[in-house]
């Protein structure tokens, strides 16, 4: 029985897997005819555009460079636009499994980490690129001509996506901390100091050498745990040890 019903497991995470790579190789498909992926790429190097010498273009090193890299741009784009059904999938698959109460705080958990996700590129696209690219610019000799390469460009664009989406995930951890009752809210404040040397300290590791961009990660993230824990502080936490009491059985996960 138990083989069975590990096998039986196997095929729902198989399909469930399958259904999103498939939304994501759709949108995929979609977006690489239209709006096209070099058009998607352009949107992307805009920022790095207009803080270069007017009349100066990004460069291709490579021979095959200037096909792959809008292609990978273009499936980067396609799996933040099926994030909701690829986690969607991801809930479907655990959902059995949980336990009323826990079902009733996944779904905001994902909603919101999914939203606070796209905020942090957003912010990292619209505000910390162009101040950034500006800042780099200004100490730039004015005997040399800036022709940065696109896939070392999307190589830095993909890591600061990526560190500016996980901070901006913090309120969800903090809160989460405390609903489940693994830290309370006054050793989060009790924590602070620590957590704004942790910040600088990874803002350093994660951007570029320049203080501006360290500044721009570190700061959103000491200001998103204290909103973490003013929200946390809002929410009763469920007591260690008794999380089934709340569905009324320990054995059923209704």
């Amino acid at each position: 029985m138990q083989q069975d019903s590990f096998i039986s497991h196997l095929v729902e995470l198989r399909t469930r897997l399958l259904k999103a790579a498939g939304t994501v190789l759709a949108v995929f498909i979609v977006l690489f005819i239209y709006p096209g992926a070099s058009a998607i790429y352009d949107v992307l190097a805009q920022p790095m555009l207009s803080s270069l010498p007017e009349g100066t273009r990004m460069i291709a090193t490579g021979v095959i460079t200037p096909f792959m890299v809008p292609v990978k741009v273009t499936m980067m784009a396609a799996f933040v636009v099926a994030l909701p059904v690829v986690l969607y999938q991801a809930w479907a698959f655990v959902a059995p499994g949980l336990y009323r109460h826990e079902k009733r705080l996944a779904m905001p958990l994902i909603v919101s980490s999914t939203l606070l996700f796209i905020l942090g590129m957003a912010f990292c696209y619209f505000f910390v690129f162009r101040t950034v690219f500006h800042f780099i610019a200004t100490f730039a000799p004015q005997s040399i001509t800036p022709a940065p390469d696109i896939e070392a460009y999307l190589s830095f664009v993909m890591t600061m996506f990526l560190a500016f989406g996980i901070t901006f995930e913090v309120p969800v951890a903090v809160v989460l901390l405390v609903k489940t009752g693994l830290v309370n809210v006054a050793k989060l404040r009790a924590a602070r100091g620590y957590v704004i040397v942790g910040a600088f300290v990874i803002a350093a590791i994660v951007t570029p050498p320049d203080v501006v961009s360290q500044f721009m990660l570190a700061v959103p993230l000491c200001l998103l745990y204290e909103l973490g824990v003013i929200v946390a502080s809002m929410i009763k936490p469920n007591p260690r040890g008794g999380a089934d009491a709340e569905s009324g059985s320990l054995t059923e996960r209704p």
